[in-house]
């Protein structure tokens, strides 16, 4: 039998009011993030704070770190079924949902209260090292790190890919939804899994069903 639930949405809360705020559109994050990426970073390099080499430099680098980050949180954080009543339904809140539901496109992107709870701890830790020099564009990489994240993961939902790559990375997620929830935890990128033995493949039969 399976667990979920084809082209359409679902419900997550009895409350209107939580229901409401459960969802979001898939623009809000880039609409939110980007002119505040781009300004911490602009306003670091104007007023000296960091350099164009350091940036060229720590930026990839907070980039590639959020692909890490990603693989590790979608394993060990969002497919944790919990161990009681009250942990199982902050499961389905955080993930079990998107599960169930694969194709309901309000619930695609990650809501800004997450976004900004994660944001704001990272930046904080790494204020303390005092060093803004590297940390703020490290910072700005992982935030756009984290924001090709959503876009592909959009992406991979809501729309047939254009490219190669595209459907390799649409074929490896659909792969994780479809066939073994237990693989493929990457979202915007495949190697993670590959390194770490979680890598699955799938048919030209088992694409065309998608």
């Amino acid at each position: 039998m399976k667990d979920y639930i084809r082209h359409q949405r679902g419900r997550m809360f009895e409350s209107d009011f939580f229901e409401f705020f459960s969802k979001v559109h898939p623009a809000m994050p880039f609409l939110f993030w980007i002119p505040i990426g781009l300004g911490v970073l602009g306003y670091a390099l104007f007023h000296g704070m960091t350099d164009v080499v350091k940036a060229v430099a720590m930026f990839p680098l907070g980039f590639f770190t959020w692909q890490v980050m990603e693989y590790f949180i979608h394993k060990k954080a969002f497919h944790w079924l919990g161990i009681g009543p009250v942990s199982r339904r902050f499961h389905d809140i955080v993930h079990g949902f998107h599960h169930k539901y694969p194709d309901d496109d309000s619930r695609l992107v990650m809501p800004l209260a997450v976004s900004i709870s994660l944001a704001s701890a990272i930046g904080g830790g790494l204020y303390f090292l005092h060093r803004p020099d590297v940390t703020v564009p490290y910072w700005v990489g992982l935030l756009f790190g984290y924001l090709w994240y959503d876009f592909l993961h959009w992406s991979q939902h809501f729309r047939k890919p254009l490219t190669s790559w595209g459907k390799k990375l649409r074929s490896h997620h659909m792969s994780h939804h479809f066939a073994d929830p237990e693989t493929n935890f990457g979202i915007s990128n495949m190697w993670l899994d590959r390194l770490l033995g979680t890598l699955k493949k799938r048919t030209a039969a088992e694409d065309a069903n998608d």
